[in-house]
C-alpha cells in the first residue's frame, strides 16, 4: 500500500536554497532541477523501500534517492514517508545537525 509523502520545513528550505543557487546561471535548469526533485520525492510512495540506506547513518528507515548531484534523503514510518533534506552529494552528513539526533 503506498504511503503519504510529508516534505519536513527543512527539506522545503532545501529545495528553496537549490533553487536561488542554479537559477543565478539558468532559470530554465533551476526549474528542471526542482520539478525532477519533487517528481522523485512523490514517487516515493510506490516504493518507499527501493532507495538504498544511507551508509552514514546505518538505519533501515533512513533511504535516499540521487537527483542529479542531489541526495533526496527521507524516512519511512508506519504510515508515512518523510523527506527529510535534500543535500548536495559531496555534503556530509555529520555536519548537519538535522542528522545528529537521528
Amino acid at each position: 500500500m503506498a504511503q503519504p509523502v510529508r516534505w519536513s520545513d527543512e527539506a522545503l528550505e532545501d529545495l528553496s536554497s537549490i533553487a536561488k543557487f542554479i537559477a543565478k546561471d539558468s532559470p530554465f535548469y533551476a526549474e528542471h532541477v526542482l520539478e525532477e526533485i519533487l517528481s522523485k520525492g512523490e514517487a516515493i510512495i510506490h516504493f518507499p523501500e527501493s532507495g538504498r540506506v544511507v551508509p552514514e547513518m546505518g538505519n533501515k528507515s533512513i533511504r535516499e534517492r540521487f537527483v542529479y548531484s542531489y541526495r533526496l534523503i527521507y524516512q519511512i514510518e508506519d504510515e508515512i514517508v518523510n523527506i527529510l533534506a535534500i543535500i548536495h552529494g559531496k555534503r556530509l552528513l555529520e555536519n548537519d545537525a538535522r542528522f545528529k539526533k537521528i
